[in-house]
């Protein structure tokens, strides 16, 4: 994964855009609202994706395009926004204390 071709790029990017969406204006998991908070999520769901393959490993020999994991990247973008807005969230609160 780490010397990737163009569509596996754009196949990890969609489903980080995909995912992102959901949880920025979906579900409003969110630090603040605005384009910038939905680029930063798209740019770490992009890693979470990324690294979805390798963490969680790699399901559904038919659901794949190379070593891009389709399940997993999913798994893997959503677990690294998730825990993205809650450590920040987490930080903010104790640093405003």
């Amino acid at each position: 994964m780490i010397g990737m071709n163009f569509v596996s790029f754009i196949i990890l990017l969609a489903i980080s855009v995909v995912v992102s969406l959901i949880l920025h204006f979906g579900l409003k998991c969110y630090i603040r609202g605005g384009i910038c908070s939905f680029i930063s999520k798209v740019i770490f769901g992009w890693i979470g994706a990324w690294l979805g393959s390798p963490v969680f490993g790699y399901w559904f020999k038919g659901v794949n395009y190379e070593e891009v994991y389709i399940i997993p990247a999913i798994l893997g973008s959503f677990a690294m926004l998730i825990i993205l807005v809650d450590l920040v969230k987490t930080f903010k609160t104790t640093i405003e204390e």
